[in-house]
């Protein structure tokens, strides 16, 4: 079943979400659910969605393989960045610009780390640390940091980097 992304400015965007204490059928459907709606998202297509998106407050996330270009996902239950590194420049002009499904046809060059080592569960319980870099640590940055509560525009804003609102196939620059 496709379900609602909840839309900023949602207050359970803003609310830290809770670590996942069963993995059961409710949970499993649930995963399901959020693929098929990961999946369904063309304008934009999505790369990642997390629980808080879809109105759960549960520390989990999905994100589709391969850079965001195969219909396979991962699944992160109880994520915890446990190690962030920058190898090469923060960023360069081929990476892309992070948008969110929750924040309709807004666009930022958030500056991240590009190397993360993560601790999460599968769908299994099992515990896995793997070793994430490039574009798939920016979605999982971005993913993680929805479920402690925080959207990109707040870091963008942070930063001190510009906002971009898509028109047609256009970005312009949002004035703050």
């Amino acid at each position: 079943m496709i379900l609602s992304v909840i839309k900023a400015p949602d207050p359970v965007l803003s609310l830290p979400s809770k670590p996942v204490e069963k993995i059961d059928k409710k949970l499993r459907k649930l995963i399901r659910d959020m693929k098929e709606t990961l999946l369904a998202a063309r304008d934009p297509q999505g790369v990642g969605l997390a629980a808080p998106q879809v109105g759960v407050a549960q520390s989990f996330f999905i994100m589709r393989k391969n850079h965001g270009e195969s219909d396979e996902m991962d699944i992160f239950i109880n994520p915890k960045i446990i190690k962030k590194t920058t190898k090469e420049n923060l960023r360069n002009e081929n990476e892309p610009i992070e948008g969110c499904l929750s924040v309709d046809r807004i666009w930022s060059p958030i500056v991240r780390p590009n190397h993360i080592e993560v601790e999460y569960m599968d769908i299994h319980g099992k515990t896995h640390k793997k070793t994430f870099s490039g574009f798939e640590a920016i979605i999982i940055q971005h993913e993680v940091d929805h479920l402690n509560g925080i959207l990109f525009t707040t870091l963008a804003m942070e930063q001190n980097v510009s906002l971009y609102e898509e028109r047609g196939k256009k970005l312009y620059e949002i004035e703050l």
